[in-house]
């Protein structure tokens, strides 16, 4: 009797001791499959059940093992195919002896002991395992924190990796290969360097292909060349031109108009000086050639000519310069949709396109007009000629350049990434040039295939494995105007939509060596900032912070994005944050004014002169800077983009709104009555602060470990620039709808440019459009807030 007293109170306790074992592996199992992406392993699990039809117990020990198949083409990311098979063993009865009994305990013992050392191990994991809490919630921060990549490389053994694969040395051999005398869009030239570029991208072992586009540009005539006469003088047949220029002949006075900026024709019309139908004489420099023909249209001009002058730039006074004059990116005779070949549309033209006539000419034929010009004296602070011109100063200008269509081939490569292989970053640099357009074209690809190859090395011989894709692309017809990048955008605007995250521009990154400038979507301000502090400079003792900014980021260092730069129509076109940065040959607020851009001297000597012999040394810090930045882009598990920054400019540039809305209605209150009220865009602009400050929480409180939870957040981060252009106004009639960085009359600045006229009771101003402009900016921001707030639940609904 006492016997089986004690063997039921034993086999009590081992029932117990086996279900606390049971629970300890359920949580076990949780815990590790939680840190394999939610994946279970093999285990070991026993089971205690009365037999009901005897008094023995039966102990059941099930074996269940997983085996994972890794997807894809590489053997690499984060699909994987799940087989389970659970093979039962033999289940065996056991006799209430003191042996067995005593063998059962030893079991349950040693089974405790593994279960209590796994969790031990899994709970000592989860413990050491980074997170990306530590990144997203303050990017400002001067210590960077790891964030774990796919491979959970260190970030600080990622930089060296990076440091130790550029130098300036490897530099030299590639600007020999891919320097060319003449490589303009389209030619053979040009094919050739892309030839090279795609072979460079095969050797890295990257997946590469071509994006053929048709396009058309227009070039000097064939035969003769464009012509201009002062005063019934000889012929002037300058040997530069530029492209999408109006055709034909026109003769008019005089005028000139120092840079051709708004402010500055606004000067000429306060003197009282008519300016219709006159040609306008103005310098190259400060605004894109584009913006200096559409001013002077605006002002009813009808032509105008361009020249370098000699305090701008570092060249004789008889060489000639090129460029283009549309007002916008892209084959103006495709707007808003890609120039393919396959692809047939009605007779169609961008809006961008001049309606006047503009022709560059050499400095020498410049001085010899405004030496001979009469009228008003030139405002002091303008300075170099005497007089502005006056109505018999005549001037006839003869341009007939022709339209051509050229094939033109897009470049690229791609490194996949382990996790988000779908969503990538891209890197980009412009590859022909008017004539050899060293700092043009050949350093940015000299950079961009250097990048590739070094990235390359750091994933296949040193363990590096980025979490999202790096996609390298070498454009064609540039100088035209970013045209064939931005056909690669329209061509596939809904599928970069919600992939691209970010374009690093790598067009003129060394043009010098006194500056380094800055132009980027202000998501990108914070990374830029960091970035600056980790990059050593030419003396490498300070960094590119220390040395550039000098506590003043914003300053110092940040330029306006502006229409002529190539990574405009990645931000405003299509949403895409994008940054383009590089060394500058002066500190001016002008620093984009190259010294030989757009002309045939653009050498390797000349850019040797203006950067002491330290092109390869630029060059490198240029490849680190961009390669930093990408490389924390695809590192992290959540992307470093400061949703934060766009709150400070909304409701600044609302607050701006707001004070010119006040100032109306009290002016001209029948244009502009009371019952106009800005309670809704100020609720517009609340709700986004309230969204990206909620975003911040809700990565505080989530679990980052969570691949998916981390990619559902980086969706909203995303979307943040996508959204913010405007959904009202078509693409094609209004190709870069970005309400704060974009052009036209849905943008901020349109509305408070409108706001303006209002007040000064402009004739052209209409109340009416204004209020609509008002209620389409207000919704666009809110939608944008929308997205950022995450699920339709968690919208905020005060609107």
């Amino acid at each position: 009797m006492a016997m089986a007293v004690l063997e039921e109170a034993a086999r009590k306790e081992v029932t117990l001791l086996l279900h606390k074992i049971d629970a300890a592996m359920d949580q076990a199992r949780s815990k590790i499959s939680k840190i394999f992406n939610g994946e279970p392993h093999s285990y070991t699990r026993f089971n205690l059940t009365q037999n009901m039809e005897g008094d023995n117990s039966q102990v059941e020990m099930k074996l269940s093992s997983d085996i994972d198949e890794e997807a894809g083409e590489n053997g690499v990311g984060d699909n994987r195919n799940h087989n389970s098979n659970r093979k039962p063993y033999v289940a065996q009865k056991l006799g209430r002896t003191p042996k067995n009994l005593c063998f059962m305990a030893a079991a349950t013992l040693l089974i405790f002991i593994i279960g209590y050392l796994i969790g031990y191990l899994v709970h000592r994991k989860k413990d050491l395992a980074p997170t990306c809490a530590a990144s997203v919630v303050r990017f400002d921060e001067a210590v960077a924190h790891e964030t774990g990549a796919a491979s959970l490389m260190d970030w600080d053994d990622v930089k060296k990796l990076l440091a130790q694969k550029v130098t300036a040395a490897k530099f030299e051999p590639v600007f020999r290969e891919f320097s060319s005398a003449n490589h303009r869009a389209g030619s053979p030239d040009d094919d050739a360097l892309a030839n090279k570029v795609m072979k460079k991208f095969k050797e890295y072992g990257m997946k590469s292909w071509t994006d053929e586009h048709f396009v058309k540009v227009q070039d000097p005539p064939a035969s003769g060349s464009n012509r201009v006469v002062f005063k019934n003088g000889s012929a002037m047949r300058p040997e530069g031109f530029l492209s999408y220029s109006a055709t034909g002949e026109v003769t008019g006075a005089a005028l000139y108009a120092h840079y051709g900026q708004e402010n500055e024709f606004a000067l000429l019309q306060d003197k009282s000086i008519n300016l219709t139908g006159r040609v306008m004489l103005v310098r190259a420099g400060r605004i894109s050639l584009a913006e200096k023909v559409a001013n002077a249209a605006k002002m009813g001009a009808s032509a105008v000519l361009i020249y370098p002058d000699p305090t701008d730039y570092l060249i004789s006074d008889t060489t000639p310069l090129f460029g283009h004059v549309h007002m916008g990116s892209g084959d103006p005779y495709t707007p808003g949709f890609p120039s393919f070949n396959h692809t047939q549309f009605p007779p169609v033209q961008s809006s961008g396109l001049p309606k006047i006539l503009a022709q560059t000419i050499t400095a020498s034929m410049a001085i010899s007009i405004l030496r001979q010009l009469g009228g008003q004296d030139v405002p002091a602070t303008w300075g170099g000629v005497n007089k502005l011109g006056e109505e018999s100063d005549l001037i006839t200008v003869d341009v007939k350049n022709i339209l051509t269509e050229k094939k033109i081939n897009n470049v690229f490569g791609v490194i996949k990434g382990f996790v988000d292989a779908d969503r990538y970053v891209v890197i980009g640099a412009q590859r022909d040039a008017w004539g050899p357009g060293f700092a043009a074209s050949t350093v940015g690809t000299s950079v961009l295939v250097e990048l590739a190859r070094s990235i390359s090395e750091m994933v296949k011989n040193d363990g590096f494995k980025p979490r999202r894709s790096i996609v390298f692309a070498s454009w064609s017809a540039g100088e035209y105007g970013s045209v064939g990048a931005t056909e690669w955008l329209e061509g596939y605007v809904s599928s970069l939509s919600m992939k691209a995250f970010s374009y690093i521009n790598l067009d003129r990154v060394v043009t010098g060596q006194k500056g380094f400038k800055v132009a980027a979507s202000p998501l990108m301000h914070s990374l830029i900032e960091s970035t600056l502090s980790e990059v050593k400079s030419q003396n490498k003792a300070e960094t590119l912070s220390s040395r550039f900014a000098k506590g003043n980021f914003e300053t110092n260092v940040l330029v306006p994005m502006t229409l002529d730069n190539a990574a405009y129509p990645f931000l405003a076109f299509s949403g895409i944050p994008s940054v383009s940065f590089g060394f500058t040959s002066d500190n001016s607020p002008y620093p984009q004014v190259s010294k030989f851009f757009g002309t045939k001297l653009d050498t390797r000597e000349k850019l040797n002169m203006v950067t002491d012999n330290q092109v390869s040394q630029l060059a490198e810090i240029a490849t680190r800077f961009a390669g930093h930045m990408a490389l924390r882009l695809v590192h992290d598990h959540l992307l470093r983009l400061d949703v934060m920054k766009y709150d400070k400019i909304i409701r600044t540039r609302v607050a701006q709104i707001n004070v010119k809305v006040i100032s109306v209605q009290k002016m001209q209150p029948r244009l502009l009555p009371k019952d106009l009220t800005m309670q809704w865009l100020f609720s517009a602009s609340g709700s986004y602060g309230r969204a990206s400050r909620n975003l911040a929480s809700d990565i505080q409180n989530s679990d980052l470990e969570d691949i998916e939870m981390c990619r559902i957040i980086n969706d909203r981060i995303m979307a943040v620039e996508r959204n913010l252009l405007s959904p009202f106004v078509s693409p094609r009639e209004n190709p870069f709808r970005h309400i704060l960085v974009g052009s036209g009359s849905h943008s901020l600045k349109a509305l408070s440019d409108h706001l303006e006229a209002l007040r000064t009771a402009n004739p052209e101003a209409d109340a009416n459009l204004f209020r609509n402009q008002f209620a389409l900016a207000t919704w666009t921001i809110q939608g944008c807030a929308n997205s950022l707030a995450g699920d339709v639940w968690s919208l905020d609904n005060e609107i």
